[in-house]
C-alpha cells in the first residue's frame, strides 16, 4: 500500500468514526496535510489546530467535526457525489490515487496548507525561552572560561551560541510573517488567542 493509499484510509476510518480527526504522519509533506485536511474539510470538518509533540516534535493536525449548516450541506454534497470515498478510489478535490489536488481544489489547499505551517511555526518556538537561553549560555560559557582555562572552546561558544539561536527565531519570524501575508492576501483574519499566539481565520469556505 502507497503512502497515498496509507493516509487516505487513515483519515476515512476516523471520519467515518469519529468527532475529530487526528492526522499524524512525521514525514509527510506540508502539502500533505493540506490535502488531507482538505478532504476532511469536504466531508463536514473543519480545521482547529495544530500540536508539536514529542522530543521529535511530530506534527499533529487537528479537524473537528463542523455543525454549522454550510458544512453539513458540503458534507451531504460530497457524500452524494463520492460515496465510496479511500485508498484507490475518488476523493473530493484530488486526482485519482494521488494528493494532488485538482485546479480547483489548488487554492483551498494552499490555503490550509499556508495555515498549517503558519501555526505550527508558531508551536515550535517560545521566544521568551530561546532569548534566556541564548543570553544564559553566553554567561555560562564566559564564567566556565576562566574557571577551567579552556579559552580556545569556550569564549567562541559564549559567541556562537547565542548567535545561533537568535538566528534561529529571526529565521522563524520571517517564515511566519511571509506565510501571514499570504493568509491576509486570502482573506484570513488575525484573532488573538487565549495565549497571546495570533491566528487566522479563513473566510467560510463555499459549500461544494
Amino acid at each position: 500500500m502507497s503512502s497515498t493509499d496509507r493516509h487516505l484510509s487513515s483519515l476515512m476510518r476516523q471520519i467515518a468514526t469519529r468527532d475529530e480527526v487526528e492526522l499524524i504522519h512525521p514525514f509527510a509533506e506540508w502539502q500533505t496535510f493540506g490535502a488531507l485536511a482538505y478532504v476532511a474539510e469536504c466531508y463536514g470538518f473543519r480545521y482547529a489546530g495544530v500540536r508539536l509533540v514529542g522530543k521529535q516534535r511530530i506534527v499533529h493536525v487537528t479537524l473537528v467535526r463542523d455543525t454549522a449548516p454550510w458544512a453539513r450541506q458540503r458534507a451531504a454534497a460530497n457524500t452524494a457525489a463520492f460515496p465510496d470515498p479511500g485508498a484507490g478510489r475518488p476523493v473530493p478535490g484530488m486526482y485519482l490515487g494521488s494528493l494532488t489536488p485538482v485546479p480547483e481544489a489548488q487554492p483551498d489547499v494552499d490555503l490550509l496548507t499556508a495555515l498549517i505551517r503558519h501555526e505550527a511555526l508558531e508551536a515550535a518556538v517560545n521566544r521568551r525561552q530561546m532569548l534566556a537561553m541564548a543570553w544564559g549560555s553566553a554567561a555560562l560559557f564566559l564564567l566556565m572560561a576562566p574557571l577551567t582555562g579552556k579559552y580556545a572552546v569556550l569564549l567562541p561558544l559564549a559567541v556562537l551560541t547565542p548567535l545561533g539561536l537568535l538566528g534561529a527565531l529571526r529565521i522563524n519570524a520571517s517564515r511566519r510573517a511571509k506565510l501571514a501575508r499570504r493568509l491576509v492576501a486570502a482573506g484570513c483574519t488575525a484573532v488573538p488567542d487565549g495565549s497571546g499566539r495570533v491566528r487566522y481565520v479563513r473566510p467560510a469556505p463555499r459549500t461544494v
